[in-house]
């Protein structure tokens, strides 16, 4: 058992926050993007889904830097939100930001990977008994895609709680405020006696992220059998 201290557990509460919060508000697009592109062709797919999995090619920093240029108290958006009380930079919620942007692709490639499983000879046969696209996307379709859902959720998850790059360069690393996990090992490294809770926090984070690699690995293999045996 791995005994903290009360500065670790607001560390390890501040980063499951930021990363449910992220994966919570990153899910209803995510799935609607994926069924998008998964779905219907338009002019622009390939450019839309090139801008979609930008995070995951662009250096971290770059992203975190474009998000404080629009997020931050003199950006564009920044100060349309301010006077709402909705304040990002330097902030838990730019950390969620950050953490949802960097997920995101993840998100949808996942959940557009099991909705392509999902035979669409079946959506037009409930579209035949008179089943409307919304009633047959929530009654077909996102039932049999759930566990490629849920594994693409879990990836956002774990890639929201081991964001580093982004954070920092967005919303810095402020005690108690923005310092997650990832953040706080940074810390660690440059303090010449914080190796004990620099262990401690990396073994929770090496636990973490096995745990939700195995959970999306049951995703997709719970997502291939329901849909293989549906065709069978």
């Amino acid at each position: 058992m791995i005994a903290l201290s009360p500065e670790e557990q607001q560390i390890i509460g501040l980063s499951l926050k930021v990363a449910v919060t992220a994966t919570l508000f990153s899910l209803p697009p995510g799935v609607a993007l994926a069924y998008l592109l998964s779905r219907y062709s338009f002019p622009g797919k390939a450019l839309l889904a090139g801008l979609t999995h930008l995070p995951l090619i662009l250096p971290p920093v770059v992203t975190g830097y474009a998000l404080l240029l629009l997020f931050g108290r003199n950006g564009p958006l920044g100060k349309a939100l301010e006077p709402m009380g909705i304040v990002f930079a330097f902030d838990w919620t730019g950390a969620a930001l950050a953490a949802a942007v960097m997920g995101f692709p993840l998100l949808v490639r996942a959940v557009r990977l099991s909705f392509d499983m999902v035979d669409p000879r079946i959506e037009r046969a409930a579209e035949t008994l008179g089943a409307r696209p919304f009633i047959r996307f929530l009654t077909i379709t996102l039932p049999l895609a759930l566990p490629g859902v849920m594994a693409g959720a879990v990836l956002a998850f774990a890639k929201a709680l081991g964001e580093f790059g982004a954070t920092i360069t967005f919303v810095a690393s402020i005690p108690g405020e923005t310092r997650t996990v990832p953040l706080a090992i940074y810390s660690l490294i440059q303090v010449p006696d914080g190796e004990a809770a620099l262990l401690r926090l990396v073994l929770i984070s090496v636990g973490v992220s096995i745990g939700a690699l195995l959970l999306s690995e049951w995703g997709a293999r719970a997502a291939a059998r329901r849909v293989g045996g549906l065709r069978r």
